[in-house]
């Protein structure tokens, strides 16, 4: 994302990121000084020749507190090119020397989750609500939460409750994409095999045709597999009204999050070559 909302309390997390009084990390003040420049906020950098220099925290806190009335789009930049940068530094690697540290990253999460965006411990950022994307943005969005679902994740709840929301987008996305429109109304079932005939994917119900090729088997198996993790998450998820019962383990949750992430990329990639 070019861009990331910003209000006084993400101007005040994001700056955590930098804070480095106690222990020196990367970036640097002339990286962060390289991008108030490129951004078109230099004008107010606190670090002015012949001023008495401030902490890279308090540098970027000060211009973006400045800046988000007098400058909002240049705020906002800012604020997606600092969270790169950190990134780039390995800020939400824990192996890394310039590693920022769990509170700060969580506390930047809850910051952005207010304003609809998902900051993940790796320093990723999606749209919680995808409803306002479409066509290629929303293809780009929706990889990134593939790219989260192939790695797993720790919570087996929230993996499951991820898995059904990510394989519904994916399919709904694929439909509009495709026919235009999708029903909302649509089981999850019916909904799946809408998406795969309109890629021209094989499902159960097409029969076995002489010298066919082998990935259509290959595709009703992902079909299968997509319906059975369905199932488990109507089963012990929290969606549909219905509670949580923790009753699979973390291993068959992380494999069943990777089995989606792979399905919804196969539809994704299957999408693309057809436009």
């Amino acid at each position: 994302m070019n861009k990331l909302p910003v209000d006084d309390e993400v101007a005040y997390a994001i700056s955590r990121l930098v804070e480095d009084s106690s222990a020196r990390r990367e970036p640097s003040h002339s990286a962060i000084e390289q991008l108030l420049q490129r951004t078109g906020l230099g004008k107010l950098d606190p670090n002015k020749p012949g001023a008495t220099p401030v902490g890279k925290a308090k540098r970027v806190q000060t211009v973006l507190s400045a800046a988000i009335e007098q400058f909002p789009d240049e705020a906002e930049s800012f604020t997606a090119g600092l969270l790169s940068l950190v990134r780039a530094c390995g800020g939400f690697r824990e192996s890394s020397p310039n590693y920022t540290g769990t509170d700060v990253i969580l506390n930047l999460s809850a910051s952005f989750k207010k304003h609809r965006i998902l900051l993940s411990i790796d320093g990723i950022v999606t749209p919680l609500l995808l409803d306002n994307l479409s066509g290629t943005k929303l293809t780009e969005a929706l990889q990134i939460y593939v790219n989260r679902a192939k790695k797993g994740h720790e919570d087996a709840a929230l993996i499951i409750g991820t898995s059904k929301d990510l394989m519904e987008a994916v399919c709904a996305h694929v439909v509009t994409e495709i026919y235009g429109s999708y029903s909302p109304r649509d089981n999850f079932p019916t909904l799946l095999g809408t998406a795969f005939t309109a890629l021209n994917m094989a499902t159960p119900a097409n029969p076995m045709v002489p010298n066919e090729s082998a990935i259509k088997n290959v595709e009703r198996g992902l079909f299968e597999l997509a319906c059975a993790i369905n199932k488990l998450r109507n089963k012990q998820g929290s969606g549909h009204g219905r509670p949580f019962i923790s009753t699979i383990s973390d291993d068959e949750a992380k494999t069943s999050i990777e089995s989606i992430g792979i399905i919804t990329e196969f539809l994704l990639n299957k999408l693309s070559h057809l436009k």
